[in-house]
């Protein structure tokens, strides 16, 4: 298909064939995620997700399992601050049937009160799970302290357990209603299937009647706080978070952003590695990556390592970033980095899995295809220029966001 097709209801489909592969992944995907929540309704988009699976008007949440198994698929879902999408992975022979599975759970889900109550619970535990892993929960706080707790981008996609235990069915489909209609809605198959016939499944098991206009998400002035978050918790380790404005995920500048996270904290011959870790031993683990929204991105550093070290880790990893700004990346850096960008773009995309997601997001938030060869050569495209000059526009010591859990936090920020 050489560009994606739009169902009479106004849901589009695209097929990415696949050769020398014998599966297929389906994916459905919906633009709405936490950051569309109100501070009510925060968490109600992973709530959705989560009890989707618990019952249609055609199957038990059981008979879906079961129907699953019993043809070797995988199923599962995922929500973000800005989607929500469902998937099913099976072997080309069962793609009618593993996708006629999907649209049921996505479209006929049936919300038991039993089953609600039951999967509180089990939301619940996963708050409670996240709360236990000090390094989520530094990310965690991150968020918070770069968006701010009124913000959708800063509040946590799982939501907070006083609103999963106050969520009814009404609030299901109340918030359904503004998001889940069908020109908010992409679905995709990557694999072993042809255009026709992921067409044809599309019609036929996605078909449904027009619904109303979603909420349009309008284009928002993300401001960054730079605030700092400290939480105390009974830990051994010291957990250490660092967030620096960087650019959206559609923005001309997202690799040169990229290349930038890598060579600071991408793997170990990075310079937060090399110079906090092996030289100077101040911590355990120390990297960086980025977090890009459709209005607002950052650069974030993360570092775990012994409460003791904790102030001279941040003061040294504050260096080393005023350093790499003001002596630029090398030649030899730079082509490294290349290399690398481009060896990491073309692992990921070599799975169904991997190559739904790409062209289902892409679809669902600019409506056009994803292109894997422009990607590659613009990634060629960027000069040694262009990168210190983004790297000397970037990395602003002076207004950052801080996370930090620890036991004691003892530091003079």
């Amino acid at each position: 298909m050489d560009n994606f097709f739009t169902l009479d209801n106004g849901i589009k489909v695209f097929a990415k064939k696949m050769n020398d592969v014998r599966s297929c992944a389906i994916g459905v995907f919906v633009r709405a995620g936490s950051a569309d929540e109100t501070l009510a309704e925060n968490g109600i988009s992973h709530f959705i997700e989560h009890t989707n699976f618990k019952g249609t008007t055609k199957r038990t949440a059981f008979q879906i399992s079961w129907d699953v198994d019993a043809l070797g698929m995988m199923i599962n879902a995922a929500t973000g601050k800005e989607m929500t999408y469902y998937y099913i992975k099976t072997i080309a022979e069962h793609v009618d049937k593993a996708t006629e599975i999907l649209s049921d759970l996505f479209l006929n889900a049936t919300y038991p009160a039993e089953e609600i109550d039951k999967e509180r619970g089990v939301v619940i535990e996963e708050i409670n799970m996240y709360e236990d892993m000090p390094d989520d929960l530094c990310f965690k706080e991150l968020s918070y302290a770069f968006h701010g707790d009124g913000d959708g981008y800063g509040r946590p996609i799982l939501g907070s357990k006083e609103n999963v235990n106050g969520f009814s069915k009404q609030d299901i489909l109340a918030y359904k209603r503004k998001f889940y209609t069908t020109d908010n809605i992409v679905v995709v198959f990557a694999g072993a299937i042809d255009d026709q016939t992921a067409i044809e499944l599309s019609e036929k098991y996605f078909g449904l009647s027009q619904t109303s206009t979603s909420a349009k998400r309008p284009k928002r002035n993300v401001l960054p706080k730079f605030e700092t978050r400290v939480r105390e918790k009974d830990i051994e380790q010291a957990h250490l978070c660092l967030a620096f404005k960087s650019v959206p995920v559609y923005d001309d500048k997202l690799e040169h952003f990229n290349m930038l996270s890598g060579l600071l904290g991408g793997g170990m011959s990075s310079r937060l590695f090399q110079k906090v870790r092996e030289e100077m031993g101040l911590c355990y683990s120390v990297s960086a990556s980025l977090t890009a929204y459709i209005d607002s991105g950052r650069l974030d550093v993360y570092a775990g390592l012994a409460s003791d070290k904790l102030a001279d880790a941040y003061h040294a990893i504050l260096d080393e970033i005023t350093s790499f700004k003001e002596g630029g990346v090398t030649r030899e850096e730079f082509d490294l980095i290349k290399e690398q960008t481009k060896s990491t773009f073309v692992f990921a995309q070599e799975t169904v899995t991997s190559q739904m997601y790409a062209y289902g997001k892409r679809l669902l938030f600019k409506g056009e295809l994803f292109d894997f060869e422009k990607k590659i050569d613009f990634i060629n495209s960027i000069t040694y220029d262009e990168l210190n000059d983004c790297l000397k526009n970037s990395f602003d010591v002076s207004r950052f966001a801080t996370s930090i859990v620890a036991k004691e936090p003892k530091i003079d920020l």
